[in-house]
């Protein structure tokens, strides 16, 4: 714990807090699973992966992109408990891909995908969050999916039908809300900086809808529909009562193997997508080793599964609205777990106070953040392989799912890697060589079988009559079919063209000798 931090962590921990309630239920209650099974999810990922992980600012907890993984999990495993049992075994083969070092995969993301995923995440959360801002709560909190399986509708028709629920009371709520956030975070007092401008938000929400009821404006105050509604409990014995605990007797069910293997295998690469994007807004510039965050991830999968939680990631939104609140240590997101704990056992009554438009601030804040028109700007004023990759994530992404245009923006990425392989194979300089002029190809690093073809046109459309230069100096491999082509021009093509080859840098291993006019039909 850095003490020069506390300030910071504790305040961003409480928002954290207030962001992860209703998403810990709302994502439970899609799932299919007893909404304490999201809480027991969030309280392992703040506590335990908090302290187990080495990244300052990722948060963890139940994550919307596996909703549809745990409901079919849950249909084909056959009960509660046998999908607790994956969720286990989902987090032991994480903490084996940890000691696997398959961590490593997190640094082949292109930086272009990252930041195309954190404005996709941050539109989808503004298009998401507008409804719950004026009153419109038919889908559930953190749904990041195109198609909302829920209502049956999609991000833009779901917008679109939440004025028809248009709620005077919530909205007035929420925009106070929004410009307590907006206008704190302009004007606060230097001596009160690390005070986040969310908690104001809070704050705002609960004083207009207490003075709603105060002022006996009925037509106004805020239903429950439209607060945190967390399931009150009294005390710690009937907690224990709500835990669902795994059935081993169905560790031979194959089933719950496939479904553990799925979890493991998504909720992996989830987290380490968000590690790579959250070290890259971490004020501190810090470097999450990724081995070690699989480990941590495992850790808590396997506890969470043990007392009847949902499966776990990194989570973005989370991430974000701490950093945005001034969390700076992994302190805030132990803290914000301790509050789940206590507010789950204790305040239950109270939190269910708060509204959740105001939480709907917050988020919208946090997205404004994420989708700011500044990224747009600088991606364009790079080459266009960057930003066209960048903008196809950030559509992939809005319109299907995290994992799905994450998918696309990497299949991009690696046809522009092939295509540029395709048109750097080699290199045609002039030159002048004891006063006669040659035409000069200067072979790349890596020359391999998908340069073939270019190869292959080049050399037939040197001209007749030429001195040619195949220079291979800078080569650490040549695909046997390329040194095929080399050899096959130079023994029969040349000769008939009357060009004059001399060959240079070819390694003994290559079977290519160099020399000058050759005879390559005796290699």
């Amino acid at each position: 714990m850095d003490l020069k931090y506390l300030k910071n962590d504790l305040l961003a921990g409480v928002v954290v807090f207030f962001v992860a309630v209703p998403l810990c239920l709302g994502i439970a209650v899609a799932s299919g699973a007893p909404p304490n099974a999201g809480l027991i999810a969030g309280i392992v990922g703040g506590i335990v992966i908090g302290f187990l992980s080495k990244s300052g600012v990722s948060v963890s907890g139940p994550a919307a992109g596996l909703v549809a993984i745990v409901i079919a999990g849950i249909a084909s495993t056959g009960s509660l408990n046998a999908f607790f049992l994956a969720v286990f075994l989902a987090g032991i083969l994480q903490i084996i891909l940890g000691f696997a070092k398959a961590g490593s995969i997190a640094y082949y993301f292109p930086s272009s995908v990252i930041k195309g995923m954190l404005t996709a995440i941050g539109i989808i959360i503004i298009l998401k969050q507008i409804p719950h801002f004026i009153g419109y709560d038919k889908n559930f909190e953190g749904d990041m999916s195109f198609f909302q399986h829920l209502t049956g509708e999609n991000t833009f028709s779901g917008l679109v039908n939440a004025f028809g629920f248009f709620n005077k009371g919530v909205f007035i709520t929420g925009f106070f809300s929004l410009m307590a956030i907006i206008l704190w975070d302009k004007f606060k007092p230097a001596k009160l900086k690390v005070v986040p401008g969310a908690l104001l938000g809070v704050l705002a929400g609960l004083l207009v809808n207490f003075l709603f009821k105060v002022f006996q404006l009925d037509h106004l105050a805020i239903q429950a529909e439209h607060l945190v509604n967390i399931p009150e409990i009294s005390g710690i014995s009937e907690a224990t009562s709500l835990m669902t605990f795994p059935d081993f007797t169905q560790i031979t069910n194959k089933e719950v193997w496939i479904v553990a293997v799925t979890l493991a295998l998504v909720a992996s690469i989830e987290t380490l997508l968000t590690i790579e994007a959250t070290d890259k807004m971490d004020p501190l510039k810090r470097v999450t080793p990724t081995n070690r965050e699989l480990l941590a991830q495992g850790a808590g999968n396997a506890l969470s599964g043990l007392i009847g939680g949902l499966p776990i990631t990194s989570v973005i939104v989370r991430s974000s609205a701490n950093i945005n609140s001034g969390g700076k240590t992994k302190t805030s997101t132990i803290f914000h777990g301790l509050l789940l704990l206590i507010g789950t056992l204790f305040f239950a009554s109270q939190l269910n106070y708060i509204p959740l438009t105001s939480l709907a601030a917050i988020l919208l804040v946090t997205g404004w953040k994420l989708a700011n028109p500044k990224t747009f700007k600088a991606m364009f004023a790079l080459k266009i392989d960057q930003w066209l990759t960048y903008i196809i994530t950030v559509v992939a992404i809005v319109f299907t799912d995290l994992l799905v245009g994450i998918f696309i923006g990497l299949t991009l990425s690696i046809i522009v890697i092939l295509i540029r392989n395709l048109q750097n194979t080699h290199f045609i300089t002039r030159e002048s060589v004891n006063g006669s002029k040659h035409i000069k190809i200067t072979l790349s690093e890596e020359v391999s079988f998908l340069n073939k073809a270019s190869l292959l046109l080049t050399l037939d459309r040197i001209s007749p009559d030429t001195k040619l230069i195949i220079d291979a100096s800078d080569t650490f491999y040549i695909d046997y079919d390329v040194l095929e082509i080399i050899k096959e021009f130079v023994s029969e093509k040349a000769p008939g063209k009357n060009i004059e080859v001399k060959l240079k840098g070819f390694k003994e291993s290559y079977g290519i000798v160099n020399n000058d006019l050759i005879d390559m039909k005796t290699t």
